[in-house]
């Protein structure tokens, strides 16, 4: 089943989404992450994604049918309690369009339907401008600065 807005849709991660995967994974797109991963890594993950209920969607343009980028949630411990963690990722080309922006909003809204956790948190880098200002779109609250291995 596919979330939409007016822009964007979330369907599901599939067994076929690994080279997206892989465009995502690539240099400059990994700057402010742990990547770039190996190929081993990236199968590895593509396997965990093409999970039913993952909480892994592809980002899909609704006008083009093209997949853009990902988006996500997941479960965490955050100082003590159990809380989805988000994050997204959309291709160069598609980049400062509000994709991003929209697709997070259906992802957040998705994991809060599942009425598992009370929040929500993303951890951008500081570095990452835009991811920041992602964050203050969508109501962030900023929790402040914290080391990431």
């Amino acid at each position: 089943m596919a979330v939409e807005d007016n822009s964007v849709r979330l369907d599901p991660w599939g067994a076929g989404d690994l080279d997206l995967l892989t465009a995502l994974n690539a240099p400059g797109m990994t700057d402010h992450l742990v990547r770039p991963e190996t190929a081993e890594q990236l199968a590895d993950r593509q396997r965990r994604y093409a999970l039913p209920d993952s909480g892994m969607f592809k980002i899909v343009l609704v006008a083009t049918g093209s997949a853009v980028g990902s988006v996500g949630y997941w479960e965490v411990d955050w100082d003590g309690q159990r809380v989805f963690e988000t994050g997204w990722s959309v291709l160069p080309g598609f980049q400062g369009r509000g994709i991003a922006t929209a697709a997070t909003a259906l992802a957040i809204s998705r994991a809060r339907a599942l009425g598992e956790h009370d929040a929500v948190f993303a951890f951008p880098s500081v570095e990452n401008g835009p991811s920041n200002a992602i964050c203050r779109k969508l109501g962030f609250t900023l929790a402040g600065e914290r080391q990431f291995e």
